[in-house]
């Protein structure tokens, strides 16, 4: 029965991002702030802007910039529905960023800074090429984040064919995928994994809870993210990332990422975007 459905559906493994991917294109990102937006006219309506996200992740600057921090972005859709003028949907898979700010849209990086940063991470992690092993560590999350990075490793995705495999001991993982907003109860154990873990070593949070603790966060329970706890190399939003971001920031941390294809760091304003 296998076999005839193999014959029958052909190979279903994407080629992404050797090759384009119209699913990978269409993957749905945090909400952006679109390109060529209109200034809040009035201190009332950068209030009522402000009050459009749950999760406080819009702010308006006093000359009336609208800024959206992707890291906290919980993708509920509110502000695209009610401010579709000035919110779209961020498209394809290219949504980690090399720091924390870079999150924040419309990015306002410096060049030289992001280049040596970039240059840093690529300097320590050029050893790691053919063979990567992964350990992934739940720190708090409420499991969404875990279906899409069980998916990478079905016939669609199969990280596999990049040369990724998961290891269950620290002491054999090159790059450490972190889940959750960071619950004060797993700060040891997911420093100790990161300590045990040789160098080169990279460490990605992802998901919005990994990044910046979520919807209620920080709390007793939690500290607002991982970035407090461990080290973080790559900042990866969604609620829940896909896993062609996913696959997007793991290659993005090992510089392998081709250009063209979701890969890029420094997002201008509404690059990618779709109402």
């Amino acid at each position: 029965m296998w076999a005839l459905r193999g014959l029958r559906n052909g190979v279903v493994t994407t080629r992404w991002p050797a090759r384009p991917d119209e699913y990978a294109a269409m993957t749905r990102g945090p909400a952006t702030v679109l390109a060529g937006h209109a200034a809040p006219a009035s201190a009332g309506e950068a209030e009522q802007l402000s009050g459009l996200c749950p999760a406080g992740a819009i702010t308006v600057d006093p000359p009336g910039r609208i800024r959206l921090d992707q890291g906290g972005c919980i993708q509920c859709g509110r502000c695209v529905a009610a401010r579709p003028d000035l919110f779209g949907w961020s498209a394809g898979p290219g949504q980690a960023a090399l720091s924390r700010a870079g999150l924040v849209v419309p990015v306002e990086e410096d060049p030289d800074s992001l280049a040596a940063l970039a240059g840093q991470l690529r300097a320590r992690t050029r050893a790691l090429r053919r063979s990567v092993h992964l350990r992934h560590v739940d720190a708090g999350s409420d499991g969404s984040e875990e279906w899409e990075i069980m998916a990478l490793l079905n016939p669609v995705y199969d990280i596999h064919r990049l040369g990724m495999f998961f290891t269950a001991s620290p002491r054999h993982a090159d790059v450490l995928l972190v889940t959750g907003a960071g619950s004060r109860g797993m700060a040891g154990p997911l420093r100790e994994t990161y300590e045990a873990m040789p160098h080169p070593k990279a460490v990605i949070a992802v998901g919005t809870d990994a990044v910046g603790g979520g919807l209620v966060s920080p709390t007793y329970a939690t500290s607002g993210g991982i970035g407090g706890i461990v080290p973080v190399d790559v900042w990866l939003p969604g609620s829940p990332p896909s896993p062609f971001a996913i696959l997007s920031a793991l290659l993005l941390a090992l510089d392998r990422l081709p250009s063209g294809n979701g890969g890029t760091v420094a997002r201008a304003a509404g690059d990618g975007a779709r109402p």
